[in-house]
């Protein structure tokens, strides 16, 4: 018998095969949110790495907020993500977010948000 757990995994690799297949080799941003941070990571899914990372727990964040999750932080997290980018030389393509829905706390890192936020510090 298939457990929860099993599915969800299942589900979880299902989703990761059809997004690389959709990305076709292009770099892809990953978003993640948690109920007390929100992480952001550029991947590239044929070499199986991360590039760049930002998150509502880096250093350089820690005292600019004043709280992790809400749409201030989310931003802040994807001009971090945006920039450290720019710096690698990276270009944007596909915007991921999982079975995360889309509350205000991911707002400031939807998808529009981020391109806007890649192509302007590029």
């Amino acid at each position: 018998m298939r457990t929860r757990y099993n599915k969800r995994i299942d589900h979880a690799n299902r989703t990761r095969s059809a997004l690389a297949r959709k990305a076709r080799g292009r770099l892809r941003l990953s978003i993640f949110r948690s109920s007390k941070h929100i992480y952001a990571q550029v991947i590239d899914d044929v070499r199986g790495v991360t590039l760049a990372a930002a998150s509502t727990i880096d250093k350089s964040l820690k005292g600019k907020l004043s709280k992790t999750t809400d749409m201030a932080a989310a931003s802040e997290v994807g001009k971090l993500v945006a920039e450290r980018a720019k710096a690698a030389e990276l270009i944007l393509s596909l915007f991921t977010r999982y079975d995360q829905l889309h509350f205000e706390r991911l707002g400031g890192l939807d998808s529009n948000h981020c391109l806007h936020l890649f192509n302007h510090f590029r």
